[in-house]
């Protein structure tokens, strides 16, 4: 699938800003999209996707039957009302709105939904009206259709993140809020290009105006937010992104939430208090107040039970079929340097219990001996000790880490019990020593070969965002959020970013 250029409208907007004290500050929003453009291509895919699903149910119907059903009604008609029917059902669960296109799972879950809302309402209309339409052939074009666009959108989604990492499809931000808050969360946005922000300026209370710099680059800053509204109207933003409410009390939250009715622009805000529980908070009413709800996250339990036995399972198999690689591997490694192939060192697992960490060996059999001479060549902040040029690595080692081959021999460990597939990195006694009572719940759950941090830059990571990778992950594992790490640490795998 492939989108000619036509299809992205750049607009650059550059304005000047009157700053506070004098002097005036000229901001260039980067490019925005037409969305609306894009929403039509996602429609006709989906339209192109039912259409697949008719042909294929067309092919595995072995008798086709009659070309009219007892109505009347030719098949070309059904598929016809099937299309029809499947966009608007999408649309009336709102499968083409902005905020669930190109990133999280709302948008698959909206499809599946409506392609059981569709099969609800044709069985139902059937019933009523004792109509003949093709029955078999229904119940197989709908739920191929739905296949079919849940793949479409996937390979549209990947398309879409390519894009927006090169700037593209990105709504141009105004951050506000204090300025530490602000540096945090411009750092998370700018890692997570494919959430499809872009902040380009902020608003800084009690700040004169000028630019922040953030890990050597510029910030621009509008000033505070006395007139925040008229700011936000007049600097063609796309989105407003208040990144702590200490900045806007609950009355000017509101009133900003009303002058930008109307507007396009989104209003987001980033509460505190989901960074530490996420999913797990709701919305509950109470009478006329509503509350906001923290359940304590799952950490036993059958789903537990259920992790435990695929994990080991999975793992077992794994091991079996890779068995000869591994062996090829394990003799290269003692080929090309010299030592032993595997490489054993004490880790903390669940509840701080100790275990022997199985890998491959990428570096020379001197490292640890070595690491002490290199202390000061760490580029890595927190309790961490990383070198992206390390010199210990072996050539071959280097290749091994790019692919993460190094790992696969954690699966013995899995089998064991004393890791899972996915789960947070296992850290190192020395480390867990300097761990404070928040870091240390990481060690709640078993570690992981792969985990968030795996899928959101690897070694790269600073310590900061891993360890809110980690507690994240504690707070709100589920089993769908393990499948998709898993498939998501396939394609970090292969880009071998953040690997060395």
């Amino acid at each position: 699938m492939q989108f000619v250029e036509e299809d992205v409208l750049l607009l650059l907007a550059s304005r000047t800003y009157d700053l506070p004290g004098g002097g005036v500050q000229t901001v260039t929003a980067g490019p925005s999209t037409s969305w609306r453009r894009y929403r039509m291509v996602i429609a006709a895919l989906d339209t192109s996707a039912m259409l697949a699903g008719a042909g294929i149910a067309a092919i595995l119907r072995v008798s086709f039957g009659p070309t009219t059903p007892q109505a009347g009604v030719p098949y070309a008609s059904v598929v016809l009302l099937l299309v029809f029917a499947w966009l608007g059902v999408i649309a009336l669960g709102r499968g083409y709105d902005r905020r669930f296109l190109g990133s999280g799972s709302e948008e698959y879950r909206r499809v599946l939904s409506s392609a059981a809302r569709l099969l609800s309402v044709v069985a139902i209309v059937a019933l009523v009206l004792d109509m003949d339409v093709a029955r078999i052939f229904v119940a197989l074009t709908i739920p191929l259709g739905a296949t079919l666009t849940l793949a479409e959108r996937f390979l549209v989604r990947r398309w879409l993140h390519n894009q927006r990492a090169r700037g593209r499809f990105l709504r141009q931000t105004l951050l506000v809020g204090a300025e530490p808050k602000v540096r945090d969360l411009a750092r998370i946005v700018r890692r997570l290009p494919y959430a499809g922000l872009q902040v380009w300026a902020a608003c800084v209370p009690g700040h004169p105006g000028g630019a922040l710099d953030i890990d050597g680059e510029e910030l621009p800053v509008l000033g505070g937010t006395d007139n925040l509204l008229g700011l936000v109207r007049s600097s063609g933003a796309e989105a407003l992104l208040v990144a702590d409410r200490s900045s806007l009390d609950v009355d000017s939250l509101r009133q900003l939430a009303w002058g930008l009715e109307g507007t396009g622009i989104s209003l987001l805000v980033a509460p505190e208090v989901t960074d530490i529980a996420g999913p797990l908070t709701e919305v509950r009413p109470m009478s006329s107040l509503p509350v906001l709800a923290v359940d304590e996250p799952e950490l036993g339990g059958a789903r537990y039970v259920v992790k435990e036995a695929f994990d080991r399972t999975f793992a077992a198999l794994c091991l079996l079929l890779l068995a000869p690689a591994l062996v090829v591997v394990g003799i290269a490694i003692r080929l090309t340097s010299p030592g032993p192939a595997l490489f054993r060192q004490v880790r903390v697992g669940l509840r701080g219990r100790r275990f022997v960490l199985w890998k491959f060996r990428t570096m020379t059999a001197d490292a640890e001996e070595r690491r002490a001479t290199l202390l000061d060549r760490n580029e890595h902040d927190g309790v961490l000790f990383k070198i992206r040029d390390d010199p210990r690595v072996t050539r071959f080692g280097r290749r091994l880490r790019r692919w993460s081959i190094d790992e696969i021999p954690q699966l013995w460990n899995v089998v064991r019990g004393e890791m899972s597939i996915v789960g947070p990195r296992p850290p190192l006694p020395a480390e867990v020593e300097s761990y404070t009572d928040r870091v240390r719940r990481r060690l709640l759950v078993k570690p992981g070969m792969t985990g968030l941090w795996q899928i959101s830059g690897r070694a790269g990571l600073p310590w900061e965002e891993s360890v809110r990778l980690d507690l994240h992950y504690v707070e709100n594992w589920s089993p769908s959020l393990d499948m998709a790490i898993l498939a998501k640490t396939v394609s970090a795998v292969v880009r071998g970013h953040g690997a060395y």
